[in-house]
Order: C-alpha cells, then sequence, then structure tokens
C-alpha cells in the first residue's frame, strides 16, 4: 500500500479585510483576551473561534479543505483566479499558518511558489545553491554532489557568481527550479511560476518533473493553468472553486469538468417574431446556433471538436437572389476565414443554413462569428456581428511541447516521415 506523505484535514483559511486591528491599542488587548485566551466570540470582527464559517469583516480563502496525496503522486490543482490555490500551496509549505484544520506530512519539503522568494537577493546564485541546501537539512558535501548539474540545468553558469538581485525574472526561476528539483526534496510544491520561463525552459522543467516522480518517487504538487500540461504531468486532481474542494479524482475527470464549467458559451439564441430579432426591414434573424459535437455531454470543447453552425432568417425582401458569409474571427479582432453560402434563389419567408467548421481544423482560443446576409453576391442586406462565441481549448495527446502552438489554424494533413535508407557499418 501506497505510503500517505500529505493529509489534509478540515484546513481553512481566514483573511480579515480593511484595516489590521481595531484601531485603538485597548481594543486590540481586549480583542486578544477575548478570543485566545477566553475562545470567545470576536467582538470587533465577527468571527466565533467556535464557529469559523460566521464572519461579517472576512475572506474566507479556504474553508474544510481535505485530501490525501501518495509518496510518487504528482496533484495537479485547478481553479479560477482567487480560489485558493496559492494559499493552499503556502500552508502546506509552512509560509502561512491555517485559521482551522490540520495538515500532516513526512519528508522534506521545497516549494517554489513566486518569483523572488527562497533566495537572499545580495547573495551570488553559487551561495543561493548552498543556502537552499542547508535548509532543505543537506550536507556541504551533498550540494556538491549535485552543484554541477544544478548549473547545468539552469543554463547559468557565466552568472554563477553575480548577486541573484541583479537577474531577470526568467532567470531567477530557472535557478530556482534547478535547485528546487536537484536538492533531492521528499515533497516539490510548484506554483504557476514556470509560466515566466521561456518554452524551452517549461519543456525542461515539465521533463524533470515526470523524471523526479516516476523514477524518484518524489512527490509533487503543481498548480498551473496549463492544463495540457497538468494532463500530460498529474496522476490526480484537485479542483478549488472559492475556497472549496469541489472534486477531487483522476486528473482527465477532473479537467474535463473544470473546463466545462469554466467555458463561457454564446452558443444559441432565437426569436419568436420578426420585430423581436436583429435585423432590418429586409432581413431579421430567427436563430442562430452553435452545435458542438461532443462525443459525451461532459467532453470538453477543444481543437478536436467539430461545430455545427446553424441560422434561419426572415427574408422581408421579397423574391431576391442571396448568400450568406460566415466570418470567423479571433478576440484580437484577426479574421481567421471568410465563407460564403451558395447563391440561392429565395421566396419572403423563412431561410436556413448550416455550415461545420471541422474538428483539428483551429488553433486553441477564443472566437466569434458575424454573418452577412449578402443579395446577388455583391449587395449586403444587413450583419449581424459576434452573434456566437466559444472557447476552444488545447489537445496535445502524446505531444510532449508545452509552449503556445503558433498560427490560427491547427490542421491535421497527411504527413509522411520514413527511415529512406539505413545507415551501413
Amino acid at each position: 500500500m501506497t505510503e500517505t506523505v500529505i493529509q489534509v484535514e478540515n484546513l481553512s483559511k481566514l483573511y480579515r479585510l480593511g484595516a489590521i486591528g481595531t484601531g485603538y491599542f485597548l481594543q486590540d488587548i481586549q480583542r486578544w483576551w477575548t478570543t485566545n485566551i477566553r475562545k470567545k466570540h470576536d467582538p470587533f470582527f465577527g468571527i466565533d473561534a467556535n464557529n469559523p464559517t460566521s464572519s461579517r469583516n472576512g475572506l474566507w480563502a479556504l474553508h474544510d479543505v481535505s485530501f490525501e496525496v501518495k509518496r510518487g503522486e504528482v496533484l495537479g490543482i485547478v481553479g479560477r483566479n482567487g480560489a485558493g490555490k496559492s494559499t493552499l500551496l503556502k500552508i502546506i509549505s509552512r509560509i502561512i499558518r491555517p485559521t482551522q484544520g490540520v495538515i500532516r506530512g513526512k519528508g522534506r519539503v521545497s516549494s517554489l511558489l513566486e518569483v523572488g522568494t527562497g533566495f537572499n537577493l545580495e547573495l551570488t546564485g553559487r551561495e543561493n545553491i548552498f543556502l537552499s541546501g542547508y535548509i532543505l537539512g543537506m550536507t556541504k558535501a551533498e550540494i556538491r554532489s549535485k552543484f554541477d548539474e544544478i548549473v547545468a540545468f539552469a543554463n547559468l553558469e557565466q552568472f554563477l557568481d553575480t548577486p541573484v538581485k541583479r537577474y531577470s525574472s526568467g532567470m531567477y526561476v530557472r535557478l530556482a527550479f534547478a535547485v528546487a528539483a536537484h536538492l533531492e526534496p521528499d515533497i516539490l510544491i510548484l506554483d504557476e511560476v514556470l509560466a515566466v520561463g521561456d518554452a524551452e525552459f517549461q519543456k525542461k522543467c515539465l521533463g524533470k518533473m515526470n523524471e523526479v516522480s516516476r523514477n524518484e518517487g518524489r512527490t509533487i504538487l503543481f498548480v498551473s493553468h496549463n492544463l495540457q500540461a497538468i494532463l500530460n504531468i498529474c496522476d490526480t486532481g484537485l479542483w478549488l472553486e472559492k475556497g472549496k474542494v469541489k472534486q477531487l479524482g483522476a486528473i482527465s475527470q477532473v479537467a474535463n469538468s473544470y473546463l466545462t464549467d469554466a467555458q463561457q458559451f454564446k452558443f444559441s439564441q432565437q426569436w419568436q417574431t420578426p420585430n423581436e430579432g436583429p435585423g432590418n426591414e429586409l432581413i431579421r434573424f430567427k436563430k442562430v446556433e452553435l452545435v458542438p459535437q461532443l462525443p459525451h455531454p461532459d467532453a470538453p470543447l477543444d481543437i478536436r471538436t467539430p461545430l455545427t453552425v446553424k441560422f434561419q432568417f426572415w427574408n422581408l425582401s421579397g423574391e431576391a437572389h442571396l448568400s450568406t458569409n460566415l466570418v470567423l474571427f479571433s478576440y484580437g479582432g484577426e479574421c481567421i476565414f471568410d465563407l460564403a453560402s451558395p447563391n440561392v434563389l429565395c421566396q419572403e419567408g423563412v431561410v436556413e443554413g448550416e455550415c461545420t467548421i471541422p474538428g483539428n481544423f483551429l488553433n486553441d482560443g477564443s472566437y466569434f462569428i458575424s454573418l452577412y446576409v449578402v443579395k446577388d453576391t455583391a449587395t449586403p442586406l444587413y450583419t449581424y456581428e459576434e452573434c456566437l462565441s466559444f472557447d476552444l481549448e488545447d489537445y496535445r495527446g502524446d505531444i510532449r511541447w508545452y509552449g503556445k502552438w503558433w498560427g490560427a489554424v491547427r490542421p491535421i494533413f497527411p504527413f509522411r516521415l520514413a527511415q529512406a535508407e539505413p545507415v551501413l557499418y
């Protein structure tokens, strides 16, 4: 049975909003006596020691969080900004104290939580490597045995004897991660700081995390908004929502649930009468709809998903040759494509159209669709701007490249690669 190295039970953390203290020394003393000695209700901030959920002037960054992490397990923590992810890591790293709850851990903990923490800025890179090792309880001989490996990984040989206060944020993170990963901690805790590094260094870091967890049995807690990296590295997922555990389980299930919940869609709009629909005296829209062709209802909307656009409009202009242009834009304003329908003779009444954007065509990102109704392929009748919008999440499969994929599109074309002629010795 795998050993539990981190056990969190009913963990809560309260932050008081507004000024620190009551503003009066006598009242601060009274408050301390009431809450710490008598264990009574806080008379000034509305915090009851026996009922921690009651607070008038506080924010519960974490509330009643419980989970376990086994030895060698990689736990990915996801959630929106302000969900309590960084607070949880700081408590486990013993940087801040919890308001309530218990944490039990076994082994040495090394944390990389934000740029600028963990090193003495006045010391050189060389001195900080030794200082970090001493803090972790290593001997000078043990640190020296890892020293060359750390320097090679960080690729900062020429800056080793420079005070780290003169390092760029990327250089700082490279050295900090190299130290954290190579000085053999039992538990490695990483926040979003890896996003500061370039794509090549991110790839090295994620590869090293895989190595130390799979081959060396280290336990890793990893917070990142790069869900593709979390899916490829982590075994288990923890989804925090407003300081509470919303889901804990296999990383694929947690990530899919989080993506489905986080995506904000403008998928369908419908109007009952021409007077209600957007348009003018010639064209009025009746319905616009985006239908993702998902393998199952809980699947996330990612770059593999085919998207069907359906629309209906009232033709109020009488008999006319009409066509519709479907124009897709990125949220940066870039036009991805402008696709025209056939030019069709339409009578007065409802006209409908449908178009499918295939999967494995668009890159990940946020998009919106505009529809242009045109007469005789030349005369615009009405433009319905931003009638539909959607987000596409990334998907890499077995690809271990975690940087941003270039380009507006990401098609899958036939691509052949084979050994043409083996080398003969």
